[in-house]
């Protein structure tokens, strides 16, 4: 059977994978139906941050579907509280409300900062607006298309709600001017992943806490793929010693195996959602919570945010030290690196061919920018194992 052809015949063309098919992974490495082993380093944009099929998380994953899975928030279960207390405490925060996907916390944090903005600050009904970046990614549904700075994203899917203000990302001073009587929220990405792993000056999250304190503006900052140890602190934001008003987490929350997300805040912004305001099916659900609990124990017991940290900066090291004219740039926090690519000399969905063929699982992100963010459970000696295959094809990459 011709699984791409056949795929390709009965789907949506909303994505252009890389032409091979996976059978089965474990751990950093998967098997395509041929038996060819690959490294991965996408990790599922975050979502396989724990490795594929970790032991600790199939257990629990099997255990609870067994005895108690999905059941609507209609009724009480003995899991989301312990899930959501562990939660709030390795936040910091005091309240979560936990969805499914990561555009799905978006969207509660969306209408959360709007409810507080008309509870709390006052703002005429209406009339509330979000600050947000420019070539942010916060999700596919029409509101979070609608404030985003890409065509392609945005084309035939109108007309769009209106509220939010662009600014251009790691300009603080254009925050500050973009500030109103009527702004509510500055959401934002502290680390652009869609755009290319774009890595703000240091001391622009301290500023941007200092003025949503000076205006009465919520900090919400969306860490869905940041977030979890991906960039060697639990939280992104964690590297500038600031604490959020919101923290939407997702991906590595549902441990490689069901999608878990949360929006997380302080009690003055959660307190905004009454029985009724908002709700899903399977936010929060029984297998959901026990999954989402072993994940964050996983995390911790297994020091995965302290590996990110260490495995990260060797990554880092080993890209900066290859000599290539491929190479325009190299950025990155942790476990998650942007190469831009020069476009001169190559594309970079191109080079996630050729790496595709030596064994390495990557992907590209607006045809000039090679993303790597492998499991946080990748030793130095896989990581060794594909640099070097990285470096063979930059090397022929080279005119």
């Amino acid at each position: 059977m011709d699984c791409i052809a056949l795929e390709k015949s009965v789907t949506a063309a909303n994505y252009d994978p890389l032409p091979v098919v996976l059978r089965e992974a474990k751990g950093v490495w998967a098997r395509d139906i041929d038996g060819k082993r690959y490294l991965d380093m996408m990790s599922a944009y975050s979502a396989v941050s724990l490795g594929h099929g970790h032991p600790r998380i199939l257990k629990a994953m099997a255990e609870q579907a067994s005895t108690l899975a999905v059941t609507s928030r209609a009724y009480h279960t003995e899991l989301l509280g312990p899930f959501l207390d562990r939660l709030v405490h390795i936040t910091g925060l005091d309240v979560a409300l936990p969805m499914n996907t990561g555009a799905e916390a978006v969207e509660t944090a969306i209408k959360g900062a709007r409810r507080w903005g008309y509870h709390s600050k006052k703002i005429p009904q209406d009339r509330a607006e979000i600050i947000v970046a420019e070539n942010n990614f916060h999700g596919r549904t029409t509101t979070i298309v609608g404030f985003s700075s890409e065509d392609d994203y945005r084309e035939g899917f109108g007309p769009f709600a209106g509220g939010f203000r662009h600014v251009p990302f790691g300009d603080a001073q254009a925050v500050a001017d973009a500030i109103t009587g009527n702004t509510c929220a500055i959401l934002i990405e502290p680390i652009q992943g869609e755009a290319g792993i774009i890595v703000p000056p240091e001391g622009y999250l301290r500023q941007l806490r200092a003025l949503c304190d000076k205006h009465n503006v919520l900090l919400i900052l969306d860490e869905v793929q940041s977030g979890l140890g991906r960039t060697g602190r639990w939280f992104a934001h964690q590297h500038e010693n600031i604490k959020p008003d919101g923290l939407i987490l997702g991906k590595a929350l549902g441990g490689g195996v069901y999608p878990v997300s949360a929006l997380v805040g302080t009690r003055d912004l959660m307190r905004v959602f009454n029985p009724g305001s908002h709700g899903s099916t399977f936010g929060g659900n029984a297998l959901a919570a026990r999954i989402g609990l072993e994940a964050l124990a996983v995390i911790e017991e297994e020091h995965l945010v302290e590996r990110s940290a260490e495995m990260g900066a060797y990554l880092l090291a080993r890209l900066r030290d290859m000599r290539s004219n491929i190479v325009k740039d190299v950025r990155g926090r942790g476990l998650w690196v942007g190469v831009e690519v020069d476009p001169n000399v190559a594309s970079a969905r191109s080079i996630c061919d050729a790496l595709l063929a030596e064994g390495v699982l990557s992907k590209d992100t607006h045809g000039t920018v090679l993303r790597f963010a492998p499991p946080l459970t990748i030793t130095r000696d896989e990581i060794d194992w594909g640099m070097d295959r990285i470096e063979q094809v930059f090397a022929r990459s080279v005119h």
